[in-house]
C-alpha cells in the first residue's frame, strides 16, 4: 500500500485546494442526506404521534418541512458541487503526472528508454494513469467522508437519543465495513491482477496483430496471433469475472450489515420507548439515520473492485517517477565546440565488468571525419551514445571542448551534438512535419536545402512535395529513403558534431558517395564521427580507428 500512499499524496500535493473542497462538500451531502431521513422521520412519527394524542392542530409543521426541503435540495447542489470539483481536480493532477511523467521518462538513462517496447510501455502507461483517478474519486474522498460523516451521526445520534445507539452506529456501520473491505481487498488481489495483466496483453497482441500483419501474412502466422488475443481476452475475462463474483459478495454482506445494524436500532429503540427513556419521534431519529448510512458504505463496493489496479498501477509507475541525479553542468563557452577527445576509453554492455573493447584513443578535430571499424558487436554504436551523452564510459574519458560529455547540459547537448542511429526514427505525418522534429522554426527553403544535401529532393518532388504523407513509423519509403531523410533532419541542427550509424545502408556506393560528400559540403566545419564497415564510408573518412577486441588476461 506504500506506493498507493505516495502516489495519493503527490495527486493531492498538485491540487490540495480543490481536493480539501471536493472532501468538504462530500461530507455535506452525506451529512444532509442523514439529516434528511432522520429529520423526516422524526417529523412524520412526531406529527402522527401529536395527532393521536389530539394536539395535531398545535404541532408545528412549517419548520421541519421547510428544513426538510432546504435538505433535499441543498444536498442535491453539494452533490453537483462535489462531482465538479473532485473530477476537475482529479483530471488536472492527473494532466500533471502525466506531464512529470513524460519528463522523468524522457530523462531516463538510455539503456532503460532502448529496451521500452513502445507499444507495450504505451498501453501500460495509459492504463496506470486511467486506473489512479479512481483512487481519489472512489477510494480516498468518499472512504474518508464516510467515516467521518459515521462518527458525526454517532455522535449525534448518541446524545439526541441514546448513548447505546450511537455505539450501534459507529460499530455497525464503521468496523464492520472496513472488516469486509480489508478481507475483500486480499481475496480480490489475485482476480485484479490476472484482469489487468490480461487487459495489458489483449492490447499489445492486438497492436502487434496490425503493425505487422504484412510478415504475419507472410509467414502464415496470422491465426496463431488472432489465437494469442482470444487468450490473452479469455484470461482478462476470467479474472473480471472473479472480480464481479467478489464485489457481488462484497455486496451482500454489506447489505447484511446495513439491515443488522438497522434492526438494532429498532429494537434498542423500541424497547427505550417502552421503557420510557426516549420518545417514539427520537427512535425515529436513530433508526432513519441508521438507514441514512447506507449511502456512505457504499463506495466500499466500487473500490474494491478497482483497488487491484490502483495498487498495481502505483507500483509500476512510481519507479517511473524517479529522475537521475543531474550532473554538474559544464562551462557552456568550453563545450559548444571543439574537439572530441577519447582518451582510454571503454565500455561494456549491460553493466557487465567485461569490456567490448580495448582502451580506445582518438582525436576528432572540426572539419574532419572518423570512422570506427571493427566487427558487428565490437561496440561501434556504443562508442556514439557515449559521444552523444546518452551513456557513462565504464572507464577512461570522452571531452568535447575539454568538458566530459556526461558534464554538458542536455540543452547544451541538443544544440551541439546531432546523431543518426541505425534504428531511424520516422512519424506518420507529412514530410514537413517529420524535418521539423529537428527545428520547429525551419522554412520550407531550409527543407528542400536538407533534403537537396541528403540527395532525396527529386525523390520528395515526384511523392508530392512537403505535404506527402508518411504512414505509421514513415511508410511509404524504401530503407534507403527513409535512411536520407533521417540525414536531412539531422542536417537542419546545423550540429558542431554529427554522429552516424552506418548513414549510408541500403544505399547503392554511387549514390553513397554522393550522400558523404554533399554531408560535409553542408556541414564544412562540423566534426563527424561514423561507426562504418562499407568501403565508401572508410574511403570518406580523414582518420579510421579499429575497436579491437580487449586483452584477455594471462
Amino acid at each position: 500500500m506504500k506506493p498507493l500512499f505516495r502516489m495519493l499524496v503527490l495527486l493531492v500535493r498538485d491540487e490540495p485546494r480543490a481536493f480539501a473542497r471536493g472532501l468538504a462538500l462530500a461530507l455535506v451531502v452525506l451529512v444532509m442526506g442523514v439529516a434528511l431521513l432522520a429529520l423526516s422521520g422524526w417529523f412524520i412519527t412526531a406529527a402522527a404521534a401529536a395527532g393521536m394524542i389530539g394536539l395535531g392542530t398545535v404541532f408545528n409543521v412549517f419548520a421541519p418541512s421547510a428544513m426538510v426541503r432546504f435538505l433535499a435540495l441543498g444536498r442535491t447542489a453539494a452533490r453537483y458541487g462535489e462531482r465538479l470539483t473532485t473530477h476537475d481536480a482529479t483530471l488536472r493532477a492527473l494532466s500533471a503526472l502525466r506531464l512529470r511523467l513524460l519528463r522523468a521518462v524522457l530523462s531516463a538513462p538510455y539503456r532503460r528508454l532502448e529496451r521500452l517496447r513502445a507499444s507495450v510501455f504505451l498501453n501500460r502507461v495509459t492504463a496506470d494513469v486511467d486506473a489512479l483517478d479512481g483512487m481519489a474519486l472512489r477510494l480516498v474522498l468518499p472512504g474518508a467522508a464516510g467515516l467521518a460523516v459515521i462518527a458525526l451521526t454517532g455522535l449525534a445520534v448518541a446524545v439526541l437519543v441514546a448513548p447505546i445507539l450511537g455505539l450501534v452506529i459507529v460499530l455497525g456501520y464503521g468496523a464492520a465495513p472496513s472488516l469486509i473491505f480489508w478481507v475483500g481487498q486480499r481475496l480480490a488481489r489475485t482476480p485484479g491482477r490476472r484482469s489487468e495483466s490480461g487487459m495489458q496483453a489483449m492490447r499489445s497482441r492486438l497492436i502487434d496483430l496490425i503493425a505487422v500483419r504484412e510478415d504475419l501474412i507472410a509467414f502464415g502466422r496470422v491465426q496463431q496471433a488472432r489465437a494469442d488475443v482470444t487468450r490473452a481476452s479469455a484470461y482478462q475475462s476470467q479474472g473480471q469475472a472473479a472480480l464481479e463474483r467478489i464485489e457481488r459478495q462484497t455486496g451482500f454482506w454489506l447489505e447484511l450489515v446495513g439491515w443488522v445494524v438497522v434492526a438494532l436500532t429498532l429494537g434498542i429503540g423500541a424497547a427505550r420507548v417502552q421503557a420510557g427513556d426516549i420518545t417514539a419521534a427520537q427512535a425515529a431519529i436513530g433508526i432513519f439515520a441508521a438507514l441514512a448510512l447506507s449511502e456512505a458504505v457504499a463506495p466500499v463496493r466500487r473500490a474494491l473492485s478497482e483497488i487491484g489496479r490502483m495498487r498495481s498501477a502505483a507500483r509500476r509507475i512510481e519507479p517511473l517517477l524517479q529522475h537521475p541525479a543531474p550532473a554538474r553542468p559544464a562551462d557552456p563557452a568550453s563545450s559548444k565546440g571543439g574537439a572530441l577527445v577519447a582518451a582510454g576509453l571503454v565500455a561494456t554492455r549491460g553493466g557487465r565488468a567485461a569490456p567490448l573493447f580495448a582502451p580506445l584513443d582518438f582525436t576528432l578535430v572540426p572539419g574532419q571525419t572518423v570512422a570506427l571499424t571493427g566487427r558487428s558487436g565490437c561496440g561501434k554504436s556504443t562508442v556514439l551514445l557515449m559521444a552523444a551523452g546518452q551513456i557513462a564510459p565504464f572507464a577512461g574519458q570522452l571531452t568535447l571542448g575539454g568538458a566530459p560529455l556526461q558534464a554538458i547540459a542536455p540543452d547544451l547537448r541538443a544544440q551541439t551534438i546531432a546523431m543518426v542511429p541505425q534504428r531511424h526514427a520516422l512519424v506518420a505525418g507529412s514530410i514537413a512535419q517529420n524535418l521539423r522534429l529537428a527545428d520547429p522554426s525551419a522554412s520550407d527553403a531550409a527543407l528542400w536545402a536538407a533534403l537537396e544535401a541528403a540527395q532525396l529532393a527529386e525523390t520528395i518532388h515526384a511523392r508530392g512535395g512537403l505535404d506527402a504523407a508518411l504512414g505509421f513509423r514513415g511508410a511509404g519509403l524504401s530503407g534507403g529513403e527513409s535512411r536520407r531523410l533521417v540525414l536531412a533532419r539531422a542536417l537542419l541542427r546545423r550540429p558542431a558534431l554529427l554522429l552516424l550509424d552506418e548513414p549510408t545502408e541500403g544505399l547503392d556506393a554511387p549514390v553513397a558517395r554522393q550522400v558523404l560528400a554533399a554531408l560535409r559540403a553542408a556541414l564544412p566545419d562540423a566534426a563527424i564521427l561514423m561507426a562504418a564497415h562499407r568501403p565508401e564510408e572508410v574511403a570518406f573518412s580523414d582518420q579510421v580507428v579499429a575497436l579491437t577486441p580487449p586483452r584477455q588476461p594471462g
